[in-house]
């Protein structure tokens, strides 16, 4: 059962019936019995850091309390809320995925706990929330950190009371469900800024799972490399065996701000054209190799790599974020760590 993609480029929600020992994604075999340590699905590496997230993820999973996911764009973690409830009691049952940014704030209510016949203009019939409908299964609040207070004050009721009022409804229903919540935000700073509510933090932070970037595991590169390249040789009917030395080195040596959703995106899009055996440097996007050049051209020190930036761009805050691939809040976010003024330039000029 899948709901319609409603709001924004991801579906406000996604219900799945995930299936013994794996979650059901398009590229994904059928299941096979249940994960082992070994083979925990698409969390690829056998990195120190991945061996030890991947032994406790299964330990997480065993129990049934709720789970904080954190790391950076594209680390993975909806693959680890996945891999949770694929390895849970409650893996027979549905997985909710609820996209939290993509929920206009005045349908927070309606979307997540249903609504009655009439209780609003256009509600002909009543209707389930995603709480309901997920009764007895996983629920994932993919982004969470995105929410608005209001918002958030509503589904800490739900998690504290494991009840939920339908709009127009004065009788409770009772939930039973796993909470996970994921994010790429820093909770604990926006507790302390206010913009969190600290009792939503404490009910989601029973367990904790953070995925590293995939700067800080770079030996898993090779393996990650193999995965996409035989992953996209079935779907694209192609035989290519890997990538050249020469491309691996680089590979390793870049430093990834997109996590594993950028490489895999960069051997997906590698793979529209037909490939030779080796995937050679010359056969990756053009953008990319541009990337790599001005990337390896920069000190390797963060610091003086932005400070080398800007003055490049003339402190050209727009064109450093671009060159050095981050969004403005990150390069804003830099220069305040490494206590570098806003107006350097203009002051040094």
């Amino acid at each position: 059962m899948a709901r319609s993609r409603a709001y924004g480029e991801k579906s406000v929600h996604d219900v799945s019936t995930i299936g013994p020992g794996r979650a059901a994604r398009q590229d994904d075999p059928a299941p096979q019995g249940s994960l082992s340590s070994g083979d925990c699905g698409r969390l690829v590496g056998e990195s120190p850091v991945m061996r030890a997230l991947t032994s406790y993820l299964l330990r997480v999973a065993s129990s049934d309390t709720n789970v904080l996911i954190t790391g950076g764009t594209g680390t993975g973690k909806e693959i680890a809320a996945e891999l949770i409830h694929a390895n849970s009691a409650r893996r027979h049952r549905l997985f909710t995925r609820i996209n939290c940014p993509a929920i206009p704030e005045t349908l927070i209510e309606s979307e997540l706990f249903g609504y009655e016949r009439g209780s609003f203009t256009g509600a002909d019939s009543a209707r389930d929330g995603m709480m309901t409908v997920g009764n007895g299964g996983t629920v994932f609040f993919d982004e969470i950190g995105d929410l608005s207070l209001s918002a958030q004050a509503k589904i800490l009721r739900a998690v504290e009371t494991k009840e939920v009022n339908r709009l127009g409804s004065k009788s409770s229903i009772p939930v039973d469900v796993r909470i996970l919540a994921a994010t790429n935000r820093d909770l604990d700073r926006l507790v302390g800024e206010g913009t969190f509510r600290q009792d939503l933090y404490f009910r989601l932070n029973v367990a904790r799972i953070h995925l590293p970037r995939l700067k800080e595991r770079k030996e898993d590169i090779p393996r990650l490399c193999h995965h996409y390249v035989e992953m996209f040789n079935r779907k694209c009917h192609q035989s290519v065996e890997g990538f050249t030395d020469e491309v691996l080195e680089r590979l390793i040596r870049y430093e990834w701000p997109g996590n594993v959703r950028e490489l895999r995106n960069l051997i997906e899009v590698s793979f529209v054209s037909a490939l030779p055996r080796l995937i050679s440097l010359a056969d990756l996007p053009e953008s990319f190799r541009k990337r790599l050049d001005e990337t390896e051209q920069l000190p390797a020190d963060e610091r003086e790599r932005l400070v080398s930036t800007l003055l490049a761009t003339k402190w050209n805050k727009s064109e450093a974020a671009s060159k050095l691939h981050w969004s403005r809040m990150t390069l804003y976010r830099k220069m305040a760590k490494y206590g570098i003024p806003i107006g350097k330039y203009l002051e040094a000029h």
